[in-house]
């Protein structure tokens, strides 16, 4: 019989052993995510200000080489500097999965997973390769366990939004910029107010229409990013007068109007359906509960938005701790859960060589069909369990398992029985542990665990 301890860390975290301190019912998962952030606090995160400073030397170095294309000592400063953004990066990502594999209170990082999620950004050029990671770890993780008015706020906001949604070439057609460009004038672009409003709150279907996506643009021109990087509101480029979005009309200057619009998307019914059914979805079933949607999206709108009464109705729901799993652990699931079978922890990770990064981690969530960062589209990655559970992504979990471990562990792998216990506790089926018995070596063994249909569910 599985116990309720052993699914709640699967859930809502990245599996088993637990770390010392986490918890093991909803009370202390929702008492852990109240209190400070401890995996940030194992593994601070690189400064929002050195972010910005190397994407801009990047992007000058490069201006100024495709000025100079045959200056060879301007290739090699901006080869450099890519080299910089690159490695920050990289540092990024690592610094990500050593929190997911050391940090207690589990609960906050899979949160922080999800939310990146919901709010998605790419970088489109290797400039940028490290501003999606700020936007995570400077916009979304402090918002975590508070208010999705302020967490909307600082991702919208945010120079990697701004920057992969084309804010930046957005202009009021009634401007001072349109009116006074020369040739072919710059236009209006919807992207980011599409996805503000498809995506980030109402949701899709919700009762809006196109009027209301192209008001909610032009209320939207004049932000943009400065030359440090930063998001700045460029009076000359905003598309004078009142804007009417949704009912409301938002007038002023400056960026009071757009904050107010904010502010009221994240108070709607709409937004708190639509983001209640997203996490419903996300840790319970791919069709859950109406009920709990409503309970849900109550509790959310009754407290002005704060976050933790509404994770507080998903944990006391009777599903939250209930068999069977339904949910398909995604690949970076799937990669930090079986490090954490192994023995594997931040620090360990963190000295991995740079090819057994790219050998045990990039490429395999390549193969596994989740590249570091790079979903296909805004609307991030898919939730249905055979998007993820394909002969291809099975293929390829296999392969990782088979070969990734003896890697990893230049020791000598664990007893493959004694591994069961290990990474699946209570939830190991009769049928799983009696062919681990079987297994004729400890490599095979092993991969049987972490190949598991019990070990790839959540």
């Amino acid at each position: 019989m599985p116990d309720p301890a052993d699914i709640a860390a699967f859930r809502f975290g990245f599996g088993l052993p637990r770390r010392a301190g986490q918890g093991e019912t909803p009370a202390a998962l929702l008492a852990a995510l109240a209190g400070p952030d401890a995996g940030l606090r194992l593994w601070p995160a690189p400064g929002q200000d050195r972010v910005q400073a190397l994407a801009r030397a990047a992007d000058r170095l490069q201006r100024e080489m495709r000025k100079n294309p045959g200056d060879e000592a301007r290739r090699q400063s901006y080869r450099q500097a890519l080299a910089a953004v690159a490695a920050l990066a990289e540092q990024q990502m690592l610094l990500t999965l050593a929190r997911a594999l050391d940090a207690p209170d589990s609960l906050r990082e899979r949160l922080v997973w999800f939310w990146a999620d919901h709010f998605t950004t790419v970088a489109r050029q290797r400039t940028q390769a490290a501003l999606p990671g700020a936007l995570v770890d400077h916009a979304l993780r402090p918002q975590v366990a508070g208010r999705f008015d302020a967490m909307l706020r600082a991702a919208v906001l945010h120079p990697a939004m701004l920057v992969y949604l084309d804010q930046s070439a957005s202009v009021g057609p009634n401007s001072q910029a349109a009116k006074g460009a020369k040739g072919r004038r710059p236009g209006l672009n919807e992207n980011l107010a599409r996805e503000l409003v498809e995506l980030h709150t109402l949701g899709v279907g919700a009762g809006y229409g196109q009027a209301d996506v192209r008001q909610m643009a032009e209320l939207l021109t004049g932000l943009s990013v400065d030359k440090a990087g930063g998001q700045v509101f460029l009076p000359g480029r905003a598309e004078p007068g009142a804007e009417h979005v949704l009912g409301r009309d938002y007038g002023g200057e400056g960026m009071a109007p757009i904050l107010a619009a904010l502010d009221d998307l994240a108070r709607r019914p709409e937004t708190a359906r639509h983001l209640a059914r997203k996490l419903a979805v996300h840790f319970l079933a791919d069709t859950p509960d109406a009920a709990l949607i409503d309970r849900m999206a109550a509790a959310y709108l009754a407290q002005e938005t704060e976050l933790l009464p509404m994770y507080e109705v998903l944990l006391a729901d009777p599903a939250a701790l209930a068999a069977p799993m339904r949910k398909a652990r995604r690949p970076q699931e799937f990669l930090v859960a079986a490090l954490r079978a192994l023995g594997i922890d931040g620090a360990a990770l963190l000295a991995l060589p740079a090819k057994e990064v790219q050998r045990g981690i990039r490429l395999p969530l390549v193969a596994m069909a989740q590249p570091w960062q790079t979903p296909r589209g805004p609307d991030g990655w898919p939730e249905a369990a055979e998007d993820w559970i394909t002969p291809q992504g099975l293929a390829a979990r296999i392969g990782w398992a088979m070969a990734a471990p003896s890697r990893l562990l230049p020791g000598g792998l664990p007893d493959p029985r004694a591994f069961a216990d290990t990474a699946l506790g209570s939830l190991a089926g009769e049928t799983l542990r009696l062919a681990v018995s079987r297994a004729e070596t400890r490599r095979d063994g092993v991969a049987l665990v972490l190949a598991a249909p019990e070990f790839n569910r959540r």
